[in-house]
């Protein structure tokens, strides 16, 4: 009896899982999978294409169906945003990737007119100019994730926050300088498909989601000083999250 495309694409995945195909290794194409289980070629393209959308393989398109070798970032939030990371002058980038190689590139700083959902997020009017910061970071050479960081401009102009680098700790140890440092943060998370240009932007996988993150950040009387946009691989991250009961 003929296997469905789902159950040759479990049968992979177990042999993924058992080590028979390590991280990188080329899968079984078409006319191999057509003559091992006895299916049409469509049913075979299916299997694989199953694959592919389920973050286990990628194509590589004249050559093959390949194993995705699977790197974590762990992104523990309760860690990257605790107080004593950045006030002690460690950016909070650098406790998602430690011991791995990483860079922060394509840095712009540049002020704008709030686009209107960046000024009812930070209770600003519409016409109020925000700085804008936007930048990628790398780890291993990739792009993993791209973010624009948006504050009022009229509270950090003339501070170090507008330099592409602003100093040990990042923004958030500036904003405490001025007076204005976050003791609250709200992230609000979800998974989707990614546009052409962010698959591009972040050179993802075929197959691969985004997980698109907003985090407000806001001082002790409530007041939002920062939102920021982040759009992440979702094919290179574990998020993690620790607190008590």
């Amino acid at each position: 009896m003929p296997e469905t495309a789902r159950q040759i694409a479990d049968d992979l995945r177990a042999r993924i899982d058992s080590g028979e195909f390590g991280p990188g290794a080329r899968l079984p194409g078409e006319p191999a999978l057509v003559k091992q289980y006895g299916v049409a070629k469509m049913t075979a393209a299916s299997a694989l294409k199953l694959l592919i959308g389920e973050g286990a393989a990628y194509s590589r398109p004249g050559s093959g169906t390949y194993v995705r070798d699977f790197k974590p970032i762990r992104r523990v939030a309760t860690k990257r945003l605790a107080q004593s990371q950045w006030s002690s002058g460690d950016s909070i980038w650098s406790a998602d990737v430690s011991g791995r190689p990483m860079d922060v590139v394509d840095v712009e700083v540049y002020e704008s007119v709030a686009p209107r959902w960046v000024a009812r997020a930070l209770v600003l009017d519409e016409a109020a100019a925000v700085l804008v910061r936007s930048r990628r970071y790398t780890v291993d050479g990739s792009t993993v994730q791209k973010a624009t960081s948006y504050l009022p401009a009229d509270l950090v102009r003339d501070t170090p926050i507008t330099e592409p680098n602003p100093g040990p700790g990042g923004v958030y140890a500036r904003l405490t300088e001025i007076g204005c440092g976050p003791v609250d943060f709200v992230e609000e998370l979800r998974a989707r498909m990614p546009s052409v240009e962010e698959s591009e932007t972040l050179d993802l996988l075929p197959g691969t989601p985004v997980v698109e993150i907003y985090r407000r950040a806001l001082t002790a009387d409530g007041r939002p000083v920062e939102v920021n946009h982040m759009l992440l691989d979702a094919g290179s991250y574990v998020m993690q999250y620790n607190f008590p009961s």
